[in-house]
């Protein structure tokens, strides 16, 4: 991160094009979430894919005493920056609560679940009492003086914090809100970690709401980077709608009702949404709960609430009283530096407001009239495309997606040879002559990563130097997960004011146990293959219950239709499959499995498991 950002004046209105030619919004899905690998510190999984990484950071919080060592890099440097992670980790999140049964269709549940736990773990250990919390490792000023791979940095790590003698509102009440949404994802899956989250979910709200402060005034070293333009009380109601959310709890739905109008929650009416300002977020998520029938006697103001996310809505629409400004090819544009983190998150919004109101049977109340759900997620296909590569250069944003992406990008890892092919030692100093300034395409694709992208005329230049334009963030890719889920999965099979990651079963005094590796061998049906592997594990009453991950993968060069499933010796709930009897098949929106494509479902029982097989097929 290589710039400071703040909080934009108002936008100009300019024309809304929609771009509809098509693209393979799978397979955006799967190169995006290998970004994050790409970012990981610590040490690396067996399973890494992102193989020209290795273990790093390995003396994070060794100084301060405490372990840090983990979680994500947020951009082209090799700081740990707190608030923009737990934003980053909120938004996948997100994504799988609303598109988790799209994600294992794509066969991308798995890979989204362990890119979530990758921060979860870090941000327990960044957690170690109720009211310290670790956010930041590493200092912006050293770190950016340097150009070194992340493998062997010898920049300061020095580990900040925040605690009651120096508050930082707005850094917990982000973290606890990433902790209280990835609670949810964890329910089913690891039911004892889930509550984990949730109680340090509790406890940084707490912190939050009891010790106010900026964050920024407490971590001064971040306020260059990531400082907090505004303020606490966006991140406050955005952690309680979480924690309501995630817990159900009506202290935190009372905290919105009670705190709406002071705190901005009805006030505000945005046209931005991102890693500092929640206010769109929270307008969104609460008009949820309005259209959910839960907001009692908060009624009045929870519609005021909503009437604010209409605002937002309205606004990227163009059909508002104050619009956002678009560049002449169709895309949002807010600043010159990383714009497409706001375009990324913007579109989320709409897709995921697009199917609260269909599933609501409401309209888009906008100054110029009603507007039908189906134009918002219209705008967020549009958005996606520009970034794809439907744009007056036919560049495409995602590096390693289309034929023309950017090939320099301002990222130290993948623009130095890789630690495992040439340990020569890169020098501070010495990265920038060598490495920095060298006009070759990077020796290391990053595949996944959304870059910052054009100026406010459609230009763009790919040179390493240009940060502004060609520097990727965490937080760009993070909001894209559920969007391209959703676009890749049809229209229809949505009821989204309904729990998309199913309610969590009574468990009394879960006990964390060894977990058994269970991979069955991949099984060949013609041209299907099936593999099994056994992902969690915990014990209720006395008895083992398993959860079982198994991917279904087209061989074919043809697409696969009417896929018939038989599953024998099934003895629990199973999501991703439709059912009809005995028979089990595709999702119902999901017309074929393309060649080389796999989808994902999952099953829980208390036995090994169950027996997959193909019953019937055609080929297109």
């Amino acid at each position: 991160m290589e710039k400071f950002a703040s909080v934009a004046s108002l936008l100009l209105l300019l024309s809304f094009p929609v771009a509809f030619s098509g693209h393979d919004y799978g397979q955006a899905l799967s190169k995006s979430l290998l970004f994050f690998e790409a970012q990981r510190s610590g040490v690396l999984p067996r399973n890494q894919r992102v193989t020209w990484r290795s273990h790093s950071g390995l003396n994070d919080g060794k100084s301060s005493g405490v372990n840090l060592v983990g979680g994500y890099y947020d951009a082209g440097d090799n700081v740990k920056f707190g608030l923009p992670m737990a934003f980053t980790v909120t938004m996948m999140a997100w994504s799988v609560i609303e598109y988790g049964n799209q994600l294992a269709a794509n066969g991308e549940l798995g890979h989204s679940i362990d890119a979530i736990k990758w921060g979860t773990d870090y941000f327990i250990k960044a957690h170690p009492e109720p009211n310290v919390l670790y956010g930041e490792v590493g200092d912006g000023n050293t770190d950016h003086y340097c150009w070194q791979r992340p493998e062997e940095m010898t920049t300061d790590r020095k580990a900040y914090r925040i605690d009651p003698s120096n508050p930082g509102s707005d850094l917990a009440g982000e973290t606890a809100a990433a902790m209280a949404a990835a609670s949810i994802v964890f329910r089913r899956s690891n039911p004892a970690y889930s509550r984990l989250l949730l109680t340090h979910a509790y406890q940084l709200f707490d912190f939050a709401d009891k010790y106010r402060g900026k964050y920024d005034s407490s971590i001064t070293v971040a306020r260059k980077y990531y400082g907090s333009v505004s303020g606490y009380n966006d991140e406050l109601l955005w952690a309680a709608a979480w924690l309501y959310q995630a817990s159900n709890n009506q202290y935190y739905l009372d905290y919105l009702g009670r705190n709406g109008d002071s705190m901005g929650g009805t006030g505000w009416s945005m046209t931005e949404f991102g890693w500092d300002v929640k206010y769109a977020g929270v307008q969104t998520l609460v008009a949820k709960f309005l259209m959910q029938g839960k907001a009692g006697r908060h009624t009045p103001v929870f519609q005021k609430y909503q009437q604010k996310a209409d605002f937002f809505m309205c606004s990227l629409l163009g059909k508002g009283s104050r619009n956002i400004q678009k560049t002449p090819g169709g895309l949002i544009f807010r600043q010159r530096w990383n714009n497409m983190q706001f375009v990324t998150s913007a579109s989320f919004l709409t897709t995921v407001y697009s199917d609260y109101l269909t599933s609501s049977r409401s309209n888009l109340r906008c100054a110029a009239g009603n507007v039908a759900p189906s134009q918002l997620l219209s705008f967020a296909k549009s958005q996606v495309d520009y970034i794809l590569g439907d744009n007056p250069r036919a560049t495409s944003y995602m590096v390693g997606y289309g034929n023309n992406f950017p090939q320099r990008v301002h990222h130290r890892g993948s623009s130095i040879v890789s630690y495992k092919v040439d340990r020569t030692f890169v020098t501070c100093r010495g990265g920038y002559a060598k490495w920095f300034s060298s006009k070759g395409s990077d020796p290391n694709l990053l595949t996944g990563a959304i870059v910052g992208g054009p100026d406010a005329y459609d230009n763009f230049a790919d040179r390493r130097d240009n940060y502004e334009q060609t520097e990727p963030a965490t937080y760009n890719n993070a909001p894209l997960l559920g969007v391209l889920a959703r676009l890749s999965s049809g229209h229809s099979g949505y009821s989204q004011l309904l729990p998309a990651v199913p309610a969590p079963v009574v468990v009394r005094r879960p006990m964390p146990i060894r977990k058994p590796r269970v991979t069955s061998p991949v099984r060949a049906s013609g041209p299907v293959a099936i593999v099994q592997k056994m992902t969690g594990s915990w014990v209720s009453k006395g008895r083992t219950y398993y959860r079982y991950s198994t991917t279904v993968i087209n061989k074919s060069p043809r697409a696969l239709k009417s896929l018939n499933l038989s599953i024998k010796n099934l003895y629990g709930p199973i999501w991703g499959l439709s059912r009809s009897g005995n028979s089990f098949g595709l999702p119902s929106w999901m017309h074929s499995l393309q060649s080389g494509k796999s989808l994902e479902f999952v099953y829980i029982h208390s036995t090994s498991p169950a027996n997959v097989a193909v019953s019937s097929y055609t080929l297109a």
